[in-house]
């Protein structure tokens, strides 16, 4: 009786696979479409390239790669799996003019923060008001982006005087 001293023999196609699995489970943990694209593409070239053993080599497997990645790229961008398509992204400093939103931490004349509605991935900019103190909850509006350094803000319903 002989044993054999070869190790087992672990196939490309089947590392590409647990991959994928690994990099589509992070991006489970830690949403952000970091990881999603890579895992996809590897996951599907992997489970080709075991399903059709002519597919398990290292040049057929890249070529799959790539053209998996590709379409994943597409359809990700395309149905637009995690949202916004840059509906809340500020193009410039300009784009928030107008805005609403509300105040974070008092605002007055020397700064403090609000909370912009669709003001992008961070909705929350340094503002100063025009001349009162807005106090936390206060309904706003910017009236002067200021570059997008520090807004210019006042109450939406300002007080009567």
């Amino acid at each position: 009786m002989s044993i054999s001293s070869n190790p087992p023999q672990v196939s490309l196609a089947l590392i590409l696979l647990l991959a994928g699995i690994i990099l589509t489970t992070a991006e489970a943990i830690v949403p952000g479409a970091h990881f999603i694209v890579l895992g996809v593409a590897l996951i599907s070239a992997g489970l080709l390239g075991m399903a059709f053993s002519p597919l398990n080599n290292p040049i057929a497997l890249s070529v799959l790669l790539i053209i998996f990645g590709g379409i994943a790229l597409y359809l990700f961008r395309t149905l637009d799996i995690y949202g916004g398509k840059g509906l809340f992204r500020t193009s410039d400093a300009d784009s928030l003019r107008d805005k609403t939103g509300y105040v974070a931490e008092q605002v007055t004349s020397k700064g403090g923060k609000v909370n912009l509605y669709d003001g992008g991935f961070d909705s929350l900019y340094s503002a100063r008001s025009t001349g009162e103190t807005i106090p936390p909850g206060t309904e706003i509006k910017v009236v002067n982006p200021g570059g997008g350094n520090m807004l210019v803000v006042e109450p939406l319903n300002p007080k009567k005087s």
